[in-house]
């Protein structure tokens, strides 16, 4: 498609970074799914297990003209802490690393770029763990794993741990949210 782009961002569960990133503005689509180890085609089960390599991450396509690399990249680091080595939160292991993969050389730069002032910056009070590598491969999550905030809202993992968290990242970035998330 012309005008997309497109970026693999793990932040610990992607349910959570699935819901972050699905109605900013410019973000076309939004997708589950598994990237950076060695299993061809792995289940949930199998990621979950650690022993796969891969870290669970949303695969953003979005348009460059709307929301640049650099906004994805703010909301990002302020969704997840990327100090943390194979943790978030509650969630222990590789499969919840901190995880950027990218399409292209020159978006890879950027990032690595980004990532470099960020850590000169001196926003986190420990070294930026995150893993930034090329793209090859994505596997797409199981179907009951998409749109899971949307559909799941009342259980307690939405409730406790995501809602919280979209709000207070919509809250401070919204004029990057093409309509309220927690409206009713």
């Amino acid at each position: 498609m012309k005008n997309v782009e497109s970026i693999l961002l793990g932040g610990g569960n992607f349910w959570i970074t699935e819901a972050i990133f699905k109605n900013l503005r410019g973000v076309l689509r939004v997708t589950p799914g598994y990237a950076g180890g060695y299993l061809h085609n792995p289940s949930y089960r199998e990621v979950c297990s650690g022993k796969t390599g891969h870290v669970e991450v949303a695969q953003i396509y979005f348009n460059p003209k709307q929301i640049d690399v650099q906004s994805i990249l703010d909301i990002f680091f302020e969704m997840h802490n990327p100090t943390l080595i194979n943790q978030q939160g509650i969630e222990k292991g590789s499969q919840y690393r901190s995880y950027i993969g990218c399409e292209s050389i020159q978006q890879s730069k950027s990032v690595q770029d980004f990532v470099k002032n960020l850590s000169e910056s001196n926003t986190f009070p420990k070294s930026i763990c995150t893993e930034v590598a090329m793209n090859k491969t994505f596997f797409e999550a199981e179907y009951f794993h998409h749109n899971y905030y949307q559909i799941q809202k009342d259980q307690p993992y939405a409730t406790r741990l995501i809602a919280p968290l979209l709000n207070r990242v919509e809250t401070k970035y919204k004029e990057y949210y093409a309509t309220p998330l927690l409206a009713s």
